[in-house]
Parts: C-alpha cells; structure tokens; sequence
C-alpha cells in the first residue's frame, strides 16, 4: 500500500490495517463533509457511505473541491464517488443520492457503520441523525454552522453545552434538553462571532472555515477508530 505508506509510519501498521475494515457514513457532501470525505478516503477508511440529496451548482464553487464548471447539476455523492476512486483503490463507496430524514434508517441499518459524520444543513435532518446514532449507540461527531465565519483558530471539538455563537448549536442544545438527552452530543463549532447578514441574503462563506471544520472531523473519526479495532 505505498499510498498509505506515511499514514502507516505515522499511526502504525496495525492502525491502517483497522482503518480499512471500518465504514464511516458521511452526511452532507458540501463544504465540510467534503473535505472531510476526502481526507477519511486518502487516510484508508474501507467504506464510505455517502447521503447527499443536492446537486452541484456554481455558487458552490469557492469552496468545495468536487465543483468546477464542468461538474454543474451533476450528483455530489456520484461526483465524490468517482474522486474517492482516483485516491483509493480499495474504498468502496455507496452513494445514496436522498435526502436524509428518519425514513433512511431502514436502509442505513443494513449497513454495520463504525461511525457517523454529520455535515448537514437542515437542523431537523441533524436532529435526526443525532437521535439515530445515539438510538444504535454508534460514535458519532456533528458539525455546527460554518457559514458566515471566518477564522479557522476558533474552531474546536467540544460538547454541545459549550458551544457559544453558533445559531445551529443552540438549537440542538434546545432540543437536547426538551429530549432529556443524557448523552454527551460531541460537535465541532466556532466560538467566533458570525458576521452580520441583511435578511434575505445568502449565507457568505469562504473554503476556509468549512474545509477545516471537514478536517477536524475527518481527524477525530480516524483517531477514535483507529484506537478501537472491535
């Protein structure tokens, strides 16, 4: 495997063998589920399963790598399908081109999945893919909102209570408690102050906050499985 050769001297021969024998599913593949698809693929991860109703479009080229103008309207989770393959020749993907709600649990359970990434933006989908990690005890890690923030020291993992000027984790934090949820809800957020938008206007976001944020989660995944071979 010479193109996991300096993983392996980094995290050890038997870290990279564990890798590969685990399936990560990855929620949302825009600009923080994709970076962090991209490093989970280039680390050895052996299956991705992939969720992503949205279709490529020209506002999403400033910060996500699999968009450029010749990939318009195309299928994100068909477009990161044929890029893993250019970066790994034994990561299997499923690609699930849905949208993600309760309703995919049927068919997510078919799958044995080490562990979920959630990068999505609808707060109902999130709050449902948390309760279904939770509900199936499988290790999971949410990103919060990355838009309209611009300093990438400030992101840090940490437990939803902690979270401070995230619009997006104060909702969760609402629902967790209204839940009775006990768990602790693991997420990557900004203590940034998000910069100020007119109502009515689109989010603004640069690749910068996102695509760290990716990598913060694809970091946290790889070294909790990476240390659990069971």
């Amino acid at each position: 495997m010479p193109e996991l050769e300096r993983a392996s001297l980094l995290l050890g021969k038997e870290a990279i063998e564990t890798l590969q024998k685990k399936t990560v599913l990855v929620v949302g593949v825009g600009g923080v589920g994709g970076m962090c698809v991209e490093a989970l693929a280039r680390s050895g991860i052996g299956c991705l399963i992939l969720v992503d109703k949205d279709t490529i479009e020209e506002s999403n080229i400033n910060r996500q790598l699999i968009a450029n103008f010749d990939t318009l309207s195309h299928s994100k989770v068909e477009e990161w399908k044929k890029r893993i393959h250019l970066l790994s020749k034994r990561c299997k993907v499923i690609a699930l081109h849905t949208f993600y709600d309760a309703s995919l649990n049927e068919t997510l359970d078919q799958y044995k999945i080490d562990y979920i990434i959630d990068a999505i933006d609808s707060i109902s989908s999130k709050k449902d893919l948390i309760a279904y990690a939770l509900d199936r005890h499988i290790p999971f890690l949410s990103s919060m909102g990355m838009a309209r923030k611009k300093d990438i020291s400030k992101l840090k993992v940490m437990e939803v209570e902690q979270t401070s000027y995230d619009p997006i984790a104060k909702q969760i934090r609402v629902w967790k408690r209204k839940q009775k949820i006990r768990e602790k809800i693991m997420v990557v957020s900004s203590t940034e102050i998000p910069v100020s938008v007119e109502s009515g206007q689109p989010l603004p976001s640069m690749i910068f906050v996102p695509a760290a944020a990716g990598l913060l989660l694809a970091d946290a995944c790889i070294r909790y499985l990476s240390s659990h071979p069971q």
